[in-house]
């Protein structure tokens, strides 16, 4: 499983590139839709309309994945930093029952207050 205690685990941009949603689609409940995909140096957040998909590429050939689902319905708190004049990267920290803290670092020009109202309606 991912280290979720190692700090910020992701420092992720936007991305459209339709290889993530491929990457995912396999694990995808029926019904279940991506809404919007994230990408690291070699690592991956995609989410969706249900959870959190974090992707962490392993080994030297990246073809060993470790696939994380947090759903929306065990978050239990989240709290959301925006980037600033002088920081460039904005957080999100996501509280989940039974897992504890997860962080997402994301890197300048992320809507991260659209992303926390996407996590509000979804865990409704």
């Amino acid at each position: 499983m991912i280290d979720f205690d190692n700090g910020s685990v992701f420092k992720l941009k936007v991305t459209d590139d339709p290889a993530f949603r491929d990457e995912v689609a396999p694990l995808l409940a029926d019904g279940e839709s991506v809404v919007l995909t994230f990408e690291g140096v070699r690592d991956f957040v995609v989410f969706t309309d249900k959870r959190v998909i974090a992707v962490n590429v392993q080994g030297i050939t990246g073809r060993k994945k470790d696939y994380a689902s947090l759903p929306y319905n065990r978050i239990q708190a989240y709290s959301v930093e925006t980037d600033g004049l002088m920081d460039n990267d904005g957080e999100l920290d996501l509280w989940f029952s039974g897992l504890g803290k997860v962080r997402f670092e994301f890197t300048e020009n992320v809507d991260l207050p659209a992303i926390a109202k996407h996590i509000a309606n979804s865990s409704l």
